[in-house]
């Protein structure tokens, strides 16, 4: 089974890569503006399946919105550890606690 570190990676070693060939590397080479717009629009695709009820539809959105968050995320150097330590920071926190402390 692929993990989303497995994911990053992939997509981490496809930046500046063939862009004919890759979708990835097509998607970096189009700058992160682009790159950030690609995700709003995965999560308002997710966000429709929810409101359906399409379970279907939604696991496929989801998993377009991952990926696209993580390409979203290498496009701006910004390492899947780094969300996930912040992740981790969180832990054991209330969330109400959470947004409090920002």
């Amino acid at each position: 089974m692929m993990t989303l570190d497995d994911l990053y990676t992939t997509i981490a070693a496809r930046k500046g890569g063939d862009a004919g060939t890759s979708w990835t590397a097509k998607l970096l080479e189009k700058g992160p503006e682009k790159c950030a717009e690609k995700f709003g629009e995965e999560a308002v695709e997710a966000i429709i399946e929810a409101v359906k009820g399409d379970r279907a539809g939604l696991t496929a959105e989801a998993a377009d919105v991952l990926y696209h968050l993580l390409v979203m995320l290498a496009a701006r150097d910004v390492a899947l550890s780094d969300v996930m330590d912040e992740l981790a920071r969180r832990q054991g926190q209330s969330g109400i606690a959470e947004k409090a402390s920002r």
